[in-house]
């Protein structure tokens, strides 16, 4: 089993930036694909961004295009979400997540994700 925790959330005005790392141990990730999730409060979790084993191919949910990048350092056994041009709706806890090794598709579904993080606060003040 795979522990993963994310760090790098905070407070952040409208316009600001902020780069959340998963830092992962007990295997590597590197034949993991990642994803990145979050949740509001009374919403559901979403998917954000998920990359493949290589870094080769990201999907993004569209709300994040153009704002967000997710990048891996398998060497680190890290995966990165650069988020820029934050705005209030991106408010949330983030959680990384990792699929079982060996699979090779990029799903939004949550519940193919089997290693989770403990999550980390995002808060984007208007």
């Amino acid at each position: 089993q795979v522990q993963l925790v994310e760090s790098g959330g905070g407070l952040v005005q409208a316009g600001g930036s902020l780069r959340l790392s998963c830092a992962a141990s007990g295997r590597t990730l590197s034949r993991s694909v990642m994803g990145w999730f979050r949740q509001a409060p009374g919403k559901e979790r979403e998917f954000v961004a998920g990359i493949s084993w290589s870094g080769v191919t990201t999907y993004y949910v569209d709300s994040v295009k153009g704002r967000f990048t997710i990048s891996r350092d398998n060497a680190k056994n890290t995966v990165y979400l650069q988020m820029n041009s934050l705005k209030p709706e991106d408010w949330a806890v983030y959680y990384c997540a990792a699929r079982r090794p060996g699979l090779v598709t990029i799903t939004i579904e949550a519940k193919e994700y089997d290693s989770w993080g403990q999550g980390t606060q995002v808060t984007v003040s208007s």
